[in-house]
């Protein structure tokens, strides 16, 4: 992973640098955000979207945020919004590629079994990447990222209960894929 850290960190507070750039759309209360926010932003990135568009998503979200920050309402969190916007940019990634976008609540997958790559071990990150992007929307933010059900709801614009839900199936589907060494694509047809 590319780092995108900066070891000079802005005292300013995110309001009070959004006022900033609002007022003069100066690069300086930018970049202090961007340096700030980058770091875990592009981690959900490359967890969500893989290595090959993580940096894509990256600057779309930050084009995104850039144009609506004038919008943002302060009703959350400013990295919980920004999250939200790297969430929408994904969700457009994925059906740009044909992947399946979201799992309604109680559908069951029926997914082929291919087998692991060879080694005694599945990788954590090649598991992420063959879940559902529904699922590992939810699981990523909270077991990686550490946000709150509230958090995640408000992100994804669903009420905490499917948060919850989404999250003890991504867990089951990662565990079902790393006690059994395989790895399932995502079946489009199945989970449409």
């Amino acid at each position: 992973m590319p780092d995108h850290s900066d070891s000079t960190a802005d005292p300013r507070t995110d309001r009070e640098l959004v006022r900033l750039f609002l007022e003069t759309r100066g690069e300086i209360e930018f970049r202090a955000l961007y340096r700030r926010h980058t770091p875990p932003l592009y981690r959900m990135a490359y967890r969500l979207a893989g290595p090959g568009l993580a940096d894509d998503v990256l600057q779309e979200t930050w084009c995104r945020a850039a144009r609506n920050l004038g919008s943002f309402e302060w009703r959350s969190a400013l990295r919980t919004w920004l999250t939200g916007i790297l969430i929408r940019c994904c969700r457009q990634t994925w059906r740009d590629n044909g992947q399946v976008v979201t799992l309604p609540v109680g559908m069951e997958m029926h997914e082929p079994e291919v087998e692991a790559p060879s080694g005694t071990e599945l990788d954590l990150e090649r598991a992420l990447e063959s879940l559902p992007p529904g699922y590992r929307e939810v699981l990523v933010l909270h077991d990686v990222e550490g946000l709150t059900h509230e958090e995640i709801a408000r992100a994804l614009n669903v009420v905490p209960g499917t948060s919850k839900s989404q999250l003890a199936r991504a867990r089951r589907a990662l565990r079902q894929r790393l006690e059994s060494g395989t790895v399932s694509p995502i079946d489009k047809e199945s989970a449409r």
